[in-house]
């Protein structure tokens, strides 16, 4: 019974099968973190809901009804022609859009949620239609039926109705409904092109909108030229085109695109919509703009930290182990249970901690009053301050690894697995001193060291 007490061999076994049961309260952790996260999402969705959505500016698309002739054979041979009213869709030949966004931090409880305000202006031109390739001829078409058609995702985002300028003509837009030409909400403007040379005519009107999170374009032009800037100082450029130009400083940000049609996932015209330029793929390979990222995501990074909870007890429960062995001294299984569940609720700590004051204050927060709390305990149990004192720069040599790999992105792995092989270098060196059958002897002989 004595060499059960005293056998290194189960004294692991005992570590080993702890280690194994902190998974359950680790995951338990993590589960925490991911329903904080969800929570921060939903605040953040019911803010967007009341302030705007992020918005997606889509169009214009010029809308011609044409006569189709149908021909139709009753039943004695005799022919009659019918005409069926059908519509032909033409894209921009250039489209110019400027938006200027006016960001701000608006906050629901302990979240934030980034809004803007912003002014769009969209100006372009559209050519004549090119009508032998879709087998109609001009006099098919009612050019003083004519509509043009844009869109954003969350009509609630605009400030005032749009007023459109094309063709020599001011054009109040109306609501669409029931529209699946193009993606959100739709606005039309109905516009007489009978007095232009063959149909060919510009266009420009402004958007006063407002939005949260994301600022987004439809590249629907043969060209499409988009300039973008605001106060945001860490914005995302998202979608399938990054910016030709872009200027990102603490005072804000500037982006260009200058977009060609070759990279259209959509023909310049067509007749029969169905849905095209609402296909999401199609939509999603067209689309381009700017997220308003915030600059800490404090659940990302703590759910980063959490997931290196068993390695940072497993190389704490070996360094107490190295310690108890060296020094001769045996330490409890139940002091482990002790260390590991100030280890676990450690997390806690930095979880609540960072939604209050941010996640670098509050990892040092949670480290600094963790490795305090263990370095005193240990303090008692071996009546030994140098000991503790010790142990205490261990840990917080250990917690110091961690956050400097949460700080890296693209050097993360690199460092971590240098860092991981010192340490089994390190346990190595001192493993080799361990008598695996008992405690008693140490191979620490200084006249032959």
């Amino acid at each position: 019974m004595d060499w059960l007490k005293e056998s290194v061999t189960v004294k692991l076994l005992f570590i080993g099968v702890l280690i194994i049961v902190l998974l359950i309260p680790s995951s338990l952790i993590n589960n925490l973190i991911s329903e904080r996260a969800q929570r921060q999402d939903e605040m953040i969705n019911d803010v967007s809901d009341k302030w705007s959505g992020g918005q997606l500016v889509a169009g214009p698309v010029l809308v011609i009804p044409y006569r189709k002739h149908i021909q139709k054979t009753d039943t004695a041979n005799k022919v009659t022609r019918q005409d069926a009213m059908e519509n032909l869709y033409i894209l921009p030949d250039n489209l110019n859009i400027k938006a200027g966004l006016n960001t701000q931090i608006l906050h629901r409880g302990i979240f934030d949620v980034a809004v803007y305000n912003s002014l769009v202006k969209v100006s372009g031109n559209f050519s004549k239609a090119s009508l032998a390739g879709l087998s109609l001829t001009a006099d098919q078409l009612v050019l003083d039926k004519a509509r043009l058609i844009f869109s954003i995702t969350d009509l609630k985002g605009l400030k005032n109705n749009p007023v459109i300028k094309a063709a020599g003509q001011t054009l109040t837009a109306e609501p669409v409904f029931n529209s699946t030409l193009l993606p959100g909400d739709g606005l039309q403007a109905a516009i007489d092109l009978s007095g232009t040379k063959d149909g060919e005519f510009t266009f420009d009107y402004n958007l006063d909108m407002k939005g949260s999170q994301e600022l987004s374009f439809l590249h629907l032009g043969k060209t499409t030229d988009v300039q973008a800037g605001g106060s945001w100082a860490s914005p995302s450029f998202d979608g399938r085109y990054l910016p030709d130009e872009r200027t990102v400083d603490s005072g804000g940000f500037k982006s260009h695109w200058k977009i060609l049609y070759y990279n259209r996932p959509f023909p310049q015209q067509w007749v029969d919509d169905n849905g095209l330029l609402n296909n999401e793929k199609k939509q999603a390979d067209a689309t381009f703009g700017i997220k308003l990222r915030l600059p800490v995501d404090q659940y990302q990074k703590t759910t980063r930290t959490s997931k290196y909870a068993i390695l940072i007890v497993l190389l704490t429960f070996i360094s107490l182990f190295l310690t108890e062995v060296i020094r001769k001294q045996s330490i409890h299984i139940f002091n482990y249970v002790l260390i590991a569940a100030a280890m676990i609720i450690y997390y806690l700590l930095l979880l609540s901690f960072s939604e209050q004051i941010g996640f670098n204050f509050a990892y040092l927060v949670a480290s600094v009053a963790t490795i305090g709390l263990i370095a005193t305990f240990i303090a008692s149990i071996l009546k030994n301050r140098m000991a503790a004192v010790l142990f205490a720069f261990i840990l917080s040599v250990f917690y110091t690894f961690i956050f400097v790999i949460i700080q890296l992105e693209d050097l993360a792995l690199m460092v971590g697995s240098i860092a991981l092989f010192i340490i089994v270098g390190v346990l190595m060196y001192f493993s080799r001193k361990i008598n695996w059958d008992k405690q008693e002897t140490i191979k620490a002989d200084a006249a032959h060291s």
